[in-house]
């Protein structure tokens, strides 16, 4: 009896540690101390990379405990062969924990500490296909390493993250990394054609917080900026420099474990650098990430599902909450919040946030062409309920307001259903803009639908009327479209190939302003070897239809990544033929990139990436070549302290003559982050842009920035 259910725990890969209570705090300095020997142990890894579902080459054990304020977390990772890599510039060994706090199956924090010291932390979200690091929280951890392990101390207020009052069982999954030969470790066992799955995870038993306190976070900023700009009036360059100090305040309540409120007021979201330079060529806007912290807090509520991140774009969401439309960005001005408040609540089954906003009027008559932005209240409101174990239904309204005849507003309904590898998420939404009304749907579909055909399906019908442009980001108005890629996809348990997919499919798709159907056909290769080296290669062509023209599309491109001794590459490009919105006609573009980040000793390391754009007409004549040059040196003071000098260059060729290459712009800078405390940064900035005039490159701003954020939290 006993072994049959052992051999059940064992097949159905169930896992579970205790979280034991200790009166006395461990010293989180990397010493893993006598008073760990009371905690439970999570200690049978199962090997993900190189080989899946092996022994692992070192064992690892984790130690859990709690107490009335914190959770506690011990690793200690034995080495008996190679000593662990300590490296703040190359791959190194590191550890991670990942818990779901609120039984969601789809959610969860993640904290990952380095050798170094370095740390990271985020969420997890769709069920561990999509992570995004810009959460920061408050927790401690201590390294220590030893010629035959690593040991890491972790510890995370409860007070610091969300969770659902009363589970006494969270998910939780542990992750060791060894640099020497590239292995990742899980606790439970990961599969590497499913990714790691929150819903697939362990458990955290007996977990019981009991702090106490208001769990509140007062975070003003400091800001003195020095800013020179130069202007050109009938030929004549004059200059203007002002002092700009400025202060902001932002707040955080945790009303409870589940509900939070964010407020910031004068908030200064400036950028030290700016948003990145790319050459686009097509008829729709360039998506830019937000960056800025009240937006990003409660980030996994005010979203729409998404398949994941390597899901190659073929799937767009309706994105009818873009948080870039508040404060934002005209001609390199930010236009400037006066405050904003949100409302966020986590909980097994419901997550619900309410976000508001208010902008101030700008103007800017410097500008070549007046630029103006009235005053503007933005409003979000979202619920979204967990159904059958890890899907979703859920509801989300945004919309902003000028006055009664001068807004923008819309209403989006979505379901989400995963089931192991598989999800398929479907979205509907209405918009509508000072009374013109429209409909937009969205589908689609990842995994493997049967047996070991991995398939790829996405389905969209945007009407003309759909229009959603102050509030969020689905500029592909009147399109429709269908894609279907399937192929097999296998993993291979020994040899140099670990992962092989290779997929035929068809996009078929109306552009906005056509009756006609474009269709391509194309061919996907993707692979990953055993060496943490990849490659893909994707090639298409069809009949296509847009700007009230017709031709043969055909595009290629071919992609390459991995690390040489611990420093990342990749590497790259794309060809095309089809039609250049930039220059209005029919023309070939091949686009090359690449990234190469090379340590030249441990805290030093140079980062050198590029891009090369060139574009040629049908008659086979080259019309322009854009090369961008971006080599950077990031200096490692500490694991806390850090110093990145780049320079930004951006030139373009007159067809093929390279003599005639001249400076489009150049961008110079250095950025300075000391985190001097848990949250709380100064950064010490400096941003030169210069453009080309008259063939030279004559001075367009000098910024200068003193930025101090102080948390004070109780």
């Amino acid at each position: 009896m006993h072994i049959a259910l052992l051999f059940f725990i064992i097949v159905s890969g169930e896992k579970s540690v205790e979280v034991r209570f200790t009166e006395t705090a461990p010293h989180i300095d990397g010493v893993i101390e006598d008073i760990w020997l009371q905690a439970d142990t999570a200690y049978d890894f199962v090997q993900h990379i190189p080989y899946e579902k092996t022994q692992p080459t070192d064992r690892t054990v984790v130690y859990v405990l709690q107490d009335k304020e914190n959770l506690y977390f011990a690793f200690r990772c034995y080495a008996e062969k190679h000593k662990p890599i300590a490296c703040f510039t190359t791959d190194e060994d590191y550890v991670s924990v990942a818990i779901d706090p609120f039984g969601s199956k789809t959610t969860g924090y993640y904290f990952l500490v380095f050798a170094s010291q370095l740390f990271w932390d985020g969420w997890i979200f769709d069920d561990g296909r999509t992570r995004d690091d810009t959460w920061e929280g408050v927790w401690y951890r201590g390294v220590k390493i030893y010629d035959d392990r690593l040991d890491v101390e972790i510890k995370i207020p409860f007070k610091s993250i969300r969770y659902k009052k009363g589970l006494n069982e969270w998910r939780v999954q542990f992750l060791r990394h060894m640099a020497h030969n590239r292995e990742d470790d899980y606790w439970t066992e990961v599969a590497q054609a499913d990714g790691d799955m929150v819903s697939r995870w362990g458990t955290l038993k007996n977990v019981n917080p009991q702090s106490t306190g208001y769990y509140f976070e007062l975070y003003p900023e400091g800001y003195v900026r020095y800013d020179k700009r130069f202007y050109v009036d009938d030929s004549v360059r004059t200059d203007s420099a002002k002092f700009k100090p400025s202060v902001s305040l932002n707040l955080k309540w945790d009303i409870t474990p589940q509900t939070t409120v964010n407020a910031t007021i004068l908030p200064d979201f400036a950028q030290i650098e700016s948003d990145p330079f790319t050459v686009n060529l097509s008829r729709y806007p360039t998506y830019l990430d937000e960056r800025r912290p009240f937006f990003l807090e409660g980030t996994d509520i005010f979203r729409m599902a998404e398949l994941g991140q390597d899901d190659g774009g073929y799937f767009s969401p309706l994105e009818i909450f873009y948080s870039r439309r508040i404060g934002k960005s005209l001609d390199g001005e930010v236009v400037p919040i006066l405050g904003g408040l949100k409302v966020t609540n986590n909980s097994e089954h419901w997550n619900l946030g309410l976000l508001g906003a208010y902008t101030d009027e700008f103007a800017d008559t410097t500008a070549q062409d007046t630029l103006y932005e009235p005053d503007r209240w933005f409003g979000v409101f979202r619920a979204k309920r967990r159904i059958l174990s890890n899907s979703d239904i859920g509801v989300l309204f945004s919309g902003t307001a000028i006055d009664r005849d001068n807004y923008n507003y819309a209403l989006g309904l979505e379901g989400v259903y995963r089931s192991g590898d598989d999800q398929v998420i479907l979205q509907g939404a209405m918009s509508d803009k000072n009374e013109q009304r429209g409909l937009g749907f969205s589908s689609g579909y990842r995994g493997f639908l049967v047996g070991n055909l991995y398939t790829k399906i996405a389905a969209e019908i945007i009407q003309d009327e759909f229009d959603v442009s102050d509030i969020g980001f689905v500029p592909w108005a009147g399109r429709k479209r269908l894609y279907l890629f399937s192929g097999p996809g296998k993993v291979y348990q020994a040899g140099f190939l670990r992962w092989l997919y290779i997929a035929p499919g068809v996009h078929v798709l109306q552009e906005p302003g056509n009756t006609n159907w474009s269709t391509i056909g194309g061919l996907q290769v993707n692979s990953s070897f055993r060496n943490r080296w990849g490659s893909a290669l994707n090639m298409y062509a069809g009949k296509y239809y847009e700007a009230d023209t017709n031709y043969t599309y055909r595009s290629a491109d071919f992609s390459v990544w991995g690390l040489i001794k611990g420093n990342n590459i990749n590497f790259g490009c794309n060809y095309s033929y089809n039609w250049n919105y930039r220059r209005w006609y029919l023309a070939h573009q091949l686009t090359g990139w690449f990234f190469f980040g090379y340590s030249i000793i441990p805290p030093m390391s140079i980062v050198l990436s590029g891009n090369l754009w060139t574009e040629w007409d049908t008659t086979n004549t080259v019309v322009a070549m854009t090369p961008r040059i971006r080599p950077r040196l990031d200096i490692r003071f500490s694991a806390d302290k850090s110093l990145a000098i780049f320079n930004d260059i951006l030139l373009e060729t007159p067809g093929t003559d390279i003599g005639e290459t001249k400076f489009i712009n150049n961008r110079f800078g250095f950025l300075f982050s000391w985190n001097f405390l848990p949250k709380s940064w100064l950064y010490v900035a400096l941003n030169d842009f210069r453009q080309n005039e008259n063939d030279r490159l004559e001075p367009v701003y000098t910024i200068g920035a003193i930025k101090v954020k102080y948390l004070i939290y109780f």
